[in-house]
């Protein structure tokens, strides 16, 4: 474009100046005698790459075809075939916190996010609020002309702040992203998601019964995204982070899928790791003298399982194959587009899975993953009764630790832990346009804070010292670009610290000490996951508990040679701390699910009653008022028209667990889901009468709860038709911690169905002026029925 004015061909060129600069335009006393010219729009190199961040869940390093899984992974193979795969890539172990380094290029506790943002505590490396002088690679692309895109799982906004209330700024459309379209939290029914579109929160397009799954939409909106701005701009670069539900639990997939894989487990966790491992050293994918680790403490034996566990098992892994090569073949459907419209060899590809395998279902799997939030076993005739109904829309599955730890072959342990097995993941770059190499496999040592300047060395852009006038704290990743066409390239990642909820390690050069917390397995420690480190636990794990492994040799860390290099141990557990310093790692914290109960700031001052409207956005699980464990009433104010009405009054959670204060058959109902083991009940002993009425839930505590086995309080949940008793019920247990990820909805059940009464949404036929829920503890007090259970008690 021609930048003097000048006319060519007949037809009069725009003027254009840097913004900044001096107007180059004249400016006379008319237009006549004038001559315009505009501030340059902001356009990115020419042939600049488009990059594509694809962010799998809790996928382990022995899930993935290309890495010697026998899960079917197309697509993602053939990226390898053309790309390279790294593997010696590391995480945080969780979620967030990976998701955090991946973005961002600092560590997670420089990011504040030494846990998931469910878990943050008040402590600068830990309080969920990523700083703003730690820039997101979206909004330093975004100055140079890109587009930018987030769809998927977010899980980077403190929860506190994941509300129509705001603030907005650490949103993804706060964080750079021009669109987004995914889940905010950790997870998400995948058939009934919480999605959010840019700033609001929306429905799913369809129901499960038309065909919907979260993964095909996902990879619908990231077409349609940059096929938006393709239309229009043909020659603009973007950046899409693409990040599946997939594989986090729930393991939700279409019957037939799972189906593909019928028997394919059958012979059990053993005989996959050992095939798999095979595959690996064919594949080159771990060095040739590689050990495979040991069999899990923590992990039954194949063969003591009885025969309907291995049935239940089995069926849990093929559920979880299907669900895996599904959100293969919908990443292969982006794939496919980006090759239609020509933007796929010139397109900067990175797949990373945020942490290795997860064990949240448990050591026997799980058909409800809220269980394990609330500290509750499985029972295997309750999972057996719904093994035909894993993957789909009624259940919340997950399978049990013998595939957890199969997952991570050849290393051991899982997701949470610093071990390999937490740490190590599947990385695959593809880039033709960029890359000479083709199907090679890389060995450098590198970690996701690389990400970032890696991307930005490819890109020929310089870490900006400035973002919207903040000034940028330094990247802490390196780049590895020098190894895309250099096997024999050496690292220039030497020393990285892990944290993750007590669990300690550092790697340097080669090597990696290892404070196991609660220890190397819960059989081993006496402990489970989550006991509190008290100081003179820490002191006693630091002089005594370290491991060493020299991982330069010792691939999947078998041989723990502490005691013949003390010296070495004692300068790395040294080279920990200062690590923990410089990057605000301290306190250790060793707690899990407890996290999930901190007290966190809210953005409206502390109060006892909260006041809800109808037609309004759901209210997010991260500033809902903490109803368990203590009393509270829920009244809401409303007409009932000629005829009577029902539906939903308010409601949260979904079929997992939850609660739902409702109409239905003309009476006044409430129904607690307790973690879909069992559902209780009140209704009223009258109907509902037309007219102008406040109905009120109360409940009230009866006992104390015993959080550590899984049971809340047990209390007495009573109804009210404008102040008058109508029904009243014994509850023997309630939810201890966790009601799920969806928040309150006020008129209807979005999503799920809380209880198996009615479908949802089934919104309310009547009018709600308001809906109040109060945890003042001032209940209603019926003293004539006081009266009678004291004198049926004599």
């Amino acid at each position: 474009m021609a930048k003097d004015g000048k006319e060519q061909g007949g037809m009069p060129k725009l003027t254009e100046y840097k913004p900044g600069t001096a107007f180059t335009g004249v400016i006379g006393r008319t237009f006549d005698v004038s001559a315009p010219a505009w501030p340059e729009p902001l356009r990115a190199k020419a042939g600049a790459p488009n990059v594509l961040f694809i962010i799998l869940d809790d996928t382990g390093f022995g899930h993935l075809g290309c890495y010697g899984s026998p899960i079917e992974t197309p697509n993602l193979d053939s990226l390898a075939k053309n790309g390279l795969r790294y593997n010696n890539m590391h995480t945080t172990a969780l979620c967030s916190p990976t998701r955090s380094c991946v973005i961002t290029g600092r560590n997670h506790h420089s990011n504040a996010m030494a846990c998931i943002t469910e878990g943050s505590t008040g402590y600068p490396g830990s309080n969920g609020y990523i700083p703003f002088e730690n820039g997101f690679l979206s909004e330093i692309l975004l100055e140079h002309g890109y587009n930018t895109y987030a769809l998927g799982k977010w899980h980077l906004t403190p929860v506190d702040q994941m509300s129509c209330a705001g603030p907005y700024s650490r949103w993804p459309l706060g964080r750079g992203f021009e669109r987004f379209y995914g889940f905010l939290g950790a997870e998400t029914h995948q058939y009934y998601p919480d999605l959010t579109h840019d700033n609001q929160f929306v429905d799913a397009p369809r129901t499960p019964e038309e065909g919907y799954h979260l993964t095909e939409d996902l990879a619908d909106r990231a077409m349609s995204f940059i096929a938006d701005a393709k239309q229009v701009a043909p020659n603009k670069p973007f950046f899409l982070y693409f990040c599946t539900g997939t594989a986090h639990a729930p393991h939700h997939v279409p019957k037939e899928w799972a189906d593909k894989y019928k028997g394919k487990f059958d012979d059990g966790w053993e005989a996959y790791r050992e095939k798999v491992f095979a595959k690996q050293k064919e594949l080159g994918i771990v060095p040739k003298d590689a050990e495979l680790s040991r069999h899990d403490p923590d992990v039954r034996p194949w063969k003591d399982c009885s025969a309907d566990e291995r049935k239940l098992y089995a069926r849990m892994m093929e559920v979880f194959a299907g669900y895996l090569t599904h959100a293969d073949h919908h990443i292969g459907r982006l794939l496919d587009f980006l090759k239609e419209i020509g933007e796929f060899e010139n397109t900067l590809i990175m797949v990373l899975s945020d942490n290795g395998a997860s064990a949240e279902g448990g050591p026997t799997g799980s058909v409800n993953e809220d269980l394990f939030f609330n500290n509750l076993p499985e029972s295997l005739e309750d999972n057996l009764k719904a093994i035909d109904q894993l993957g789909g829309p009624t259940t919340y599955n997950h399978y049990p630790w013998g595939w957890t730890w199969a997952g991570n072959t050849p290393f051991r342990r899982w997701k949470r832990e610093t071990y390999r097995g937490g740490i190590s993941d599947p990385f695959i770059v593809h880039w033709p346009m960029g890359i000479k190499a083709k199907g090679e496999i890389r060995t450098q040592y590198a970690h996701a804070i690389d990400m970032v300047p890696t991307v930005l060395e490819a890109l020929g852009i310089e870490a900006p010292t400035s973002i919207r006038g903040v000034t940028q704290s330094p990247i802490e990743g390196v780049s590895f670009a020098h190894t895309f066409d250099n096997p024999k390239a050496p690292s220039k990642h030497i020393t990285q610290y892990f944290e993750m909820m007590g669990h300690r390690s550092l790697y340097y050069d080669g090597w990696r000490a290892v404070c196991p917390w609660p220890g190397p397995s819960f059989a081993e420690s006496g402990k489970f996951f989550g006991e509190p480190i008290p100081a003179e636990m820490l002191t006693d794990l630091d002089a005594k508990h370290w491991e060493l492994y020299h991982v330069a040799e010792d691939f999947a860390e078998n041989h723990n040679v502490a005691a013949e290099n003390r010296e070495r141990l004692i300068a790395m557990v040294g080279t920990w701390y200062v690590e923990a310093g410089r990057y605000k790692v301290l306190p250790v914290d060793g707690r899990g699910t407890q996290r999930i109960q901190e007290l966190r700031p809210q953005i409206a001052e502390d109060r006892t009653t909260y006041t809800y409207y109808p037609g309004t956005q759901p209210i997010a699980m991260g500033v809902m008022p903490h109803l368990l464990n203590r009393p509270h009433s829920i009244t809401a104010d409303v007409e009932i028209p000629k005829g009577g009405a029902e539906g939903v009054l308010f409601c949260t959670g979904g079929n997992d667990a939850g609660f739902s204060f409702f109409i239905q058959n003309g009476k006044l109902r409430y129904g607690h889901n307790y973690v879909a083991k069992a559902y209780y009940y009140v209704e009223s002993n009258v109907p509902v009468p037309e007219g102008h009425h406040e109905l009120r839930f109360e409940f009230e505590p009866t006992g104390k709860p015993d959080i550590r086995h899984g049971k809340g309080t047990p209390g007495r949940a009573q109804l009210y038709i404008d102040g008058k008793l109508v029904g009243a019920a014994d509850f023997p247990v309630t939810t201890p911690l966790s009601l799920g990820f969806r928040g309150g909805m006020v008129g209807s059940n979005r999503g799920s169905a809380v209880l198996p009464d009615y479908k949802p949404h089934f919104p309310f036929t009547g009018k709600i002026h308001k809906v109040v829920v109060d945890l003042s503890g001032e209940l209603i007090r019926d003293t004539e029925a006081e009266m009678r259970r004291i004198m049926a008690r004599q």
